[in-house]
């Protein structure tokens, strides 16, 4: 499956190192560019990508407008920023963004979240992780309901779902449990199952509203 990507950021270069690790990708193709929010409406709206990668701060639209815009007509947005506070992370998952990066997240980080949205899932820069869950977590009391459910997980998949809820990668897990990528990710499917999350950012907020990250 290729991955069809819109690169929207007004600085060219951004826009150029972005390309280069898509299509570096087996997977990855860039079917436009754009400068400002307004010309990324228009190219999305031309080209019908998957994902969308969207700078926060542009001319005219800013990236969280164009979010709020194209999700909804089916294609996923990215949102890749210098900017890590915690408004522009809620404002972005508000406004329907399938993941959010810092630009200096590295390349595979990059990829694993164009893939990750382009199947649906969400991905969060794991930086920025624990801040998100720790503020969403709202009085931090146990949920009785996510107590119940990972009382259901074997211990490995409880380990696995904890290593999600720091904000670690399929590879960073796969390292720090001695298993295979294949296996991290058998793991996580059955997590999901057992846990009814629909992505990885769900996962670990169920593992948070259980009290599991004091």
């Amino acid at each position: 499956m290729t991955i069809r990507v819109v690169l929207a950021d007004d600085q060219e270069m951004v826009r150029i190192g972005f390309a280069m690790i898509l299509g570096a990708a087996s997977d990855g193709e860039v079917v436009g560019q754009a400068a400002d929010g307004a010309e990324a409406v228009a190219v999305i709206a031309e080209t019908r990508p998957d994902v969308a990668l969207l700078d926060i701060r542009m001319p005219r639209v800013d990236g969280i407008e164009v979010c709020r815009r194209v999700t909804p007509v089916g294609t996923r947005a990215v949102m890749v920023t210098t900017f890590g506070e915690p408004d522009y992370v809620d404002a972005a998952l508000a406004a329907g963004a399938s993941g959010f990066l810092l630009k200096d997240a590295g390349p595979d980080l990059l990829l694993a979240a164009v893939r990750a949205a382009a199947t649906g899932d969400a991905l969060i820069s794991p930086e920025l992780t624990v801040d998100l869950l720790r503020r969403s977590r709202g009085t931090g009391r146990a949920a009785p309901d996510s107590v119940a459910a990972l009382a259901g997980l074997t211990a490995r998949e409880r380990e696995v779902a904890r290593c999600v809820a720091r904000g670690r990668t399929n590879a960073e897990i796969a390292d720090e449990l001695v298993i295979s990528l294949g296996t991290v990710k058998t793991h996580l499917g059955a997590v999901a199952r057992r846990l009814g999350a629909r992505n990885r950012v769900e996962i670990a907020a169920a593992v948070w509203a259980a009290g599991e990250m004091e």
